[in-house]
């Protein structure tokens, strides 16, 4: 597999393994871009069908819920359609075997995921959520969990409203939308990772859109090496090791490399 790549990314994905080696603490950061590999359009891609007339922006948010709560139930019910079949790629299988060995190799690792899909988990993977979870409901008036989960009737997309059996409030995604802070314990731990690890790799994300990308500053004002997964370069100043590379090409190398390095 590593014959397949770029003699100069194989010699990044070797500089990146030996820098990993002797990590203790890693803190990951996926965002759209390892889900996209699985075939899950970007949230900024542009809309389809009955929703190419809508912005994205202009449905993810609590004032378009309040204003037309069936119109976004609605939307987010096409979005489960699009997503309820999709299968963790080789990244989301990489990270989780990594992730699984970990104790193994004396390293503790944090998996945090700007992503609202469950692909992670379905590969195995424990995952910290920044953004919620597309397959969670909640109430959008008392903030209580509806415990119907949409994800074990993959088939029922029902796009009637439903109301909360605590106070009658509409039922909403657990999912963060634009206007709102980010979910309280999830950020906290995500910031403890990333100032206490010793690499952060980012995956699959930009690492430009705050809060997000303040956790790689923050990585590096601690003292961390920096590593970046991303087939488009961003231009952060702060990372250390570029692989300019899909992560389900380069992560399962990287994973590998890591392993036979550290059994030697």
């Amino acid at each position: 597999m590593v014959a397949e790549l770029p003699a100069e990314l194989i010699g990044q994905v070797e500089q990146a393994a030996q820098l990993l080696q002797s990590a203790k603490r890693v803190c990951i950061l996926t965002g759209a871009g390892i889900s996209a590999e699985s075939g899950i359009p970007t949230f900024r891609d542009k809309q389809t069908g009955l929703w190419e007339k809508f912005r994205a922006e202009d449905l993810a948010s609590p004032v378009a819920f309040a204003r037309d709560p069936k119109l976004v139930w609605s939307w987010y019910q096409w979005r489960r359609q699009l997503v309820h079949d999709k299968a963790p790629n080789p990244a989301h299988q990489a990270l989780a075997q990594w992730q699984a060995a970990s104790s193994s190799l004396g390293q503790h690792i944090t998996l945090i995921t700007q992503n609202v899909d469950d692909l992670h988990e379905q590969a195995g993977s424990d995952a910290i959520h920044l953004h919620g979870h597309l397959w969670k409901n909640r109430c959008s008036q008392c903030d209580s969990i509806y415990e119907d989960n949409a994800k074990d009737k993959p088939l029922d997309f029902d796009e009637q409203l439903i109301t909360c059996p605590h106070c009658g409030g509409y039922i909403r995604p657990d999912i963060v939308w634009f206007g709102e802070a980010l979910p309280a314990a999830a950020w906290q731990m995500a910031e403890e990772a990333a100032a206490n690890c010793d690499v952060f790799m980012s995956i699959g994300t930009s690492s430009l859109v705050y809060p997000a990308a303040g956790l790689a500053q923050l990585a590096k004002q601690n003292g961390a090496k920096i590593i970046e997964v991303n087939p488009n370069p961003t231009p952060s100043t702060v990372v250390d090791i570029t692989l300019a590379a899909k992560a389900g090409a380069v992560m399962p190398v990287l994973i590998n490399q890591l392993t036979d390095k550290t059994d030697k």
